[in-house]
């Protein structure tokens, strides 16, 4: 969310960036919101003078009354009844304004950063780099299923008739190998320097509304009926939150959590035939990062944390690229962000493993998580990043180790978390 102030004084920035995310139908939510500001702000004004004033009246009632002019103290008390009445009224017209200002405040996006290519949307996404050799074998690879199936390590029949489509059973070596890829992943993360968490799966819609947009909310969420408490969509959720209504000293800065958790999303829309399988999905397992940081580090911060999912996917000798996310591709809350996409030899194609999102103050500003500095308070920046998130990063995982005979390579740094195995052999 943007500072009010910011609005007020530079609408013309907060107009171009509206268009730059071409969300021209927003422009008149701009003016809209500093007229209602400024009308909260007169009416804030008055009721301070009237607070003022009635404190002074006060004082001169007991003059009065002190020298038994009675009858001149009545006539102020009727004075102080007319001016509690206009107060109250006040107060409520300060409540309903203040509300509305929020309201829109909620809906205008982030200033993006000035690098940020302009787009209207993932199509004018900008490739930035690809690490490693993609290489498409000379032996025909089958669709991520068909693999899984070969060691009996899926069953998406069994799984749709418990819990409908969207969810899977996965078994034997090919569990294994999802849980090898998060034990790496955890263990990777604490190597780089980040504290190891297991966050609630849970959180409050407080919390929700404090991290994403409401556009955002609708298309991810899922709502437990009866409670306030959504299911996360990515542990990034209840890990920013766990920072909401708290002042940080300033020298206990940057905040680096790695965090691991089961995530719930209703994935609303069609989707192509290159989601079938585990590629999209309403659960999954995922390993995040997230940083809580003085505003000037949040650049260094963004670079540091993309970097390290590409060092995590590279170790599994699995190329990538990186992608900048083009104005129109980014989430309201967003300033930056860059996608991680991983070779699928089958399609010849890269596809998304993970995104990094440098957010600003727009959740800290939203959840209230202050810093105390040297020079006063401010609002810290939030950044985050998917460190992996299997089953979608098996499906690069097995095709880029697949072997012609159908057989598996286990790289070396994920063997001690396989039991020693080098090469996962098929059961078909």
């Amino acid at each position: 969310m943007l500072d009010m102030r910011f609005v007020r004084e530079n609408p013309e920035i907060v107009k171009q960036n509206l268009r730059n995310k071409f969300q021209e139908e927003k422009l008149p939510l701009v003016d809209e919101v500093i007229a209602l500001d400024e009308e909260s702000r007169r009416a804030k004004q008055e009721a301070d003078d009237l607070r003022a004033n009635r404190n002074k009246i006060s004082k001169q009632i007991g003059a009065l009354m002190a020298q038994g002019k009675k009858a001149e103290a009545e006539e102020v008390k009727k004075q102080v009844t007319q001016n509690s009445e206009r107060l109250a009224r006040l107060e409520e017209t300060e409540a309903e304004l203040a509300e509305k200002v929020t309201k829109i405040m909620m809906t205008l996006p982030n200033i993006i950063d000035p690098s940020v290519p302009i787009g209207k949307d993932d199509s004018e996404n900008v490739e930035v780099t690809k690490y490693g050799d993609p290489v498409v074998p000379d032996f025909e690879i089958p669709y991520h299923t068909e693999i899984m199936e070969r060691f009996d390590g899926i069953d998406l029949d069994a799984a749709g008739r418990v819990a409908g489509n969207g969810f899977y059973y996965l078994m034997g070596d090919i569990a294994r190998l999802h849980s090898a890829v998060i034990a790496y992943a955890r263990d990777f993360m604490i190597n780089r320097g980040f504290t190891y968490c297991v966050p609630p799966f849970m959180i409050r819609s407080n919390v929700v509304t404090g991290v994403m947009s409401f556009a955002e909310m609708d298309a991810m969420m899922y709502k437990i009926e009866g409670e306030d408490l959504y299911l996360i969509g990515t542990s990034e959720h209840s890990m920013i939150g766990k920072f909401i209504d708290t002042i940080i000293q300033e020298e206990e800065l940057p905040k680096t959590l790695t965090s691991y958790s089961p995530c719930f999303r209703k994935e609303k829309g069609a989707h192509g035939i290159e989601e079938r399988g585990v590629y999209r999905i309403h659960q999954f397992e995922k390993q995040e990062m997230i940083v809580v940081c003085h505003p000037d580090e949040s650049p260094m911060w963004f670079d540091k944390l993309w970097q390290n999912t590409v060092d995590l996917f590279r170790s599994m000798d699995i190329p990538v690229r990186t992608l900048e996310c083009c104005s129109g591709d980014l989430a309201d809350l967003k300033v930056k962000s860059f996608d991680v996409e991983a070779w699928s030899p089958r399609q010849k194609k890269y596809f998304e493993v993970g995104s990094c999102s440098n957010l600003g103050d727009a959740q800290a500003r939203r959840l209230k998580i202050r810093v105390n500095g040297k020079d006063g308070k401010y609002f810290a920046h939030t950044l985050n990043n998917t460190v992996v998130a299997p089953p979608r990063m098996l499906i690069a995982f097995l095709e880029n180790n697949l072997n012609a005979d159908g057989s598996v390579n286990i790289p070396e740094v994920l063997r001690p978390y396989m039991g020693g195995t080098e090469k996962l052999i098929p059961k078909h």
